[in-house]
């Protein structure tokens, strides 16, 4: 049956990743009708969301940013599709580096390299980071449990060089790498939300206090890497920029979770500045009146 389904949709991906940009935005515009309008997908989710994260917007104002940040999803979708035949050529035009030198630096030290980011604006096609690295890339990625499509999903976010890991195998692929001294720059997305038994640390997140990943930190300072962020700015409707900024490349000089907050910091700055352009559809703050609770059960 899973073989079946991909047959099926497989060719369809195949012709939509195909049509130009200029009509696939015309088909996110039909997208974003059915998805606003008629089906309602998430908007209590998003306004929720971003009622929580910026308490100081009017109810109209929220409504207007909700609308916004819908918009900018569907196009996210059609770029994703596109992202399936997007060529060298266009991906350099439209997903542009400001200031590759910051990764160059970090990279002329020798150490390997945690590259930080956030879900924002289109975190997709930074697969064609690879083409300005100096070093391997690598990418951590959740599986899909249908193994065509990991097996399409895979080759399309590795055909620019990126190297891309199942997430339970990042960290022993790392240590391995490291051991053997195989320098690598290795992107991990850190704003999702874990689970509560596997927190170890609480921060203010757009002004609101909930559990955050410390992935990053722990493993720069357990295997002697720099801490890259990478953070991405829509320029217009389908080119991107995106700048690159040095959080540390001695992550063992730091007290515990101070290198959390500064990549916090960093991020919260750039969605505050295109706030439309995060992933507001999934429960970011789902946890955030549990504190109390998390103290009690699972604080060691």
């Amino acid at each position: 049956m899973k073989y079946v389904l991909y047959i099926i949709v497989n060719p369809i991906i195949w012709c939509l990743s195909r049509i130009p940009m200029r009509l696939l935005y015309v088909f996110s515009d039909f997208l974003f009708f059915l998805v606003y309008y008629i089906v309602g997908y998430r908007k209590d989710i998003v306004y929720n969301n971003l009622k929580l994260a910026f308490p100081e917007k009017s109810d109209q104002e929220l409504k207007i940013l909700r609308k916004k940040t819908l918009r900018h999803f569907c196009d996210f979708l059609v770029e994703s599709l596109k992202a399936f035949s997007l060529s060298e050529k266009e991906v350099r035009k439209r997903y542009k580096f400001t200031n590759p030198e910051v990764l160059h630096t970090a990279e002329a030290t020798g150490k390997s390299i945690i590259l930080s980011g956030a879900h924002f604006n289109n975190w997709e096609w930074s697969v064609s980071m690879d083409l300005i690295c100096n070093s391997q890339l690598y990418g951590s990625y959740s599986a899909i449990k249908n193994p065509y499509f990991e097996n399409l999903v895979k080759s399309s976010r590795t055909k620019f060089g990126m190297i891309a890991y199942k997430t339970q195998n990042t960290i022993p692929k790392m240590a391995r790498n490291i051991r053997q001294k195989k320098q690598g720059a290795y992107i991990l997305l850190s704003d999702q939300t874990p689970v509560l038994h596997k927190t170890h640390y609480w921060a203010k997140f757009l002004g609101v206090k909930v559990p955050v990943h410390v992935g990053a930190e722990v493993l720069a300072k357990r295997f002697d890497m720099a801490i890259v962020n990478y953070t991405t700015k829509k320029i217009k409707r389908g080119y991107y920029e995106t700048t690159f900024e040095l959080i540390t490349d001695s992550a063992k000089d730091f007290e515990n979770y101070q290198l959390i907050d500064k990549f916090l910091a960093i991020n919260e700055k750039s969605i505050r500045e295109q706030p439309e352009n995060y992933l507001w559809t999934h429960k970011r703050f789902k946890h955030k009146d549990r504190y109390d609770e998390w103290v009690e059960k699972y604080k060691k």
